[in-house]
């Protein structure tokens, strides 16, 4: 995560940077329906692995799919990003069917919808806010080491009230992510694609929709953790 000073000129309006935006959130809200649809259809297939070595499959996959998008972006054809990220929403989609199992349909949808919420009005902020939010960076990455290393420290612990802290905090942050990562597209289409670097702006339209998905995602299992209801 790159600082970037927020002090690029902030035209009244853009139409450029509004196809940009809608791009970006288009390509993002295709990402989350790919993870939707195969999370749900694949659930009951998976559900008798979820108890064997294939969980670790599928528990990997997607961070082997977003380190390659990550750090590859740079060398990769669009095309390639672009079946990359695909690729990485379907496996999220895989690893994320046991909340179909585990999980109401009805609590599913009302946190599905409250993330939304959620995640739009984060977004919105960081989109028209005149505030640099640069600064939140440094501070936001702190706080997601941290909240892996409770994470990770929870597991042997197994203390509901630590799980319950750990929510609380994860949805804070990836709320305040939403909106620097939004403020931040806003400055990479702006300052000609300086903030991410890469080469062409459709490949920088791939990776502002991996880094909203990847908020929308964390996000919405963190509220979920905190308000879904279990199946009896």
């Amino acid at each position: 995560m790159h600082a970037q000073q927020s002090t690029i000129a902030q035209p009244g309006y853009d139409e450029g940077l509004r196809v940009y935006m809608l791009g970006v959130y288009n390509q993002m809200t295709l990402g989350l329906l790919t993870t939707g649809l195969v999370s749900y259809f694949s659930a009951p297939i998976l559900a008798p692995l979820m108890t064997t070595g294939w969980i670790f499959l599928f528990i990997f996959a997607p961070l082997v799919f977003s380190l390659a998008l990550i750090f590859g972006i740079h060398k990769m054809s669009v095309a390639t990003a672009t079946m990359l990220f695909y690729a990485y929403a379907t496996s999220v989609g895989l690893s994320m069917s046991t909340i179909f199992i585990l999980y109401t349909a009805s609590s599913i949808a009302k946190v599905f919808f409250i993330t939304a919420a959620t995640f739009a009005a984060a977004s919105l902020y960081g989109y028209t806010t005149k505030k640099d939010l640069t600064s939140m960076g440094t501070f936001l990455m702190m706080g997601m080491i941290g909240l892996l290393i409770a994470t990770v420290v929870n597991i042997f612990l197994v203390s509901s009230m630590i799980s319950w802290i750990i929510s609380v905090v994860g949805v804070l942050i990836f709320t305040a992510m939403t909106a620097y990562d939004s403020q931040r597209l806003k400055d990479e289409y702006l300052s000609g694609g300086e903030v991410y670097g890469l080469d062409s702006q459709e490949k920088s339209s791939i990776f502002g929709a991996f880094t909203l998905y990847l908020n929308f995602i964390v996000l919405f299992q963190y509220l979920l953790s905190l308000l879904g209801e279990k199946k009896e």
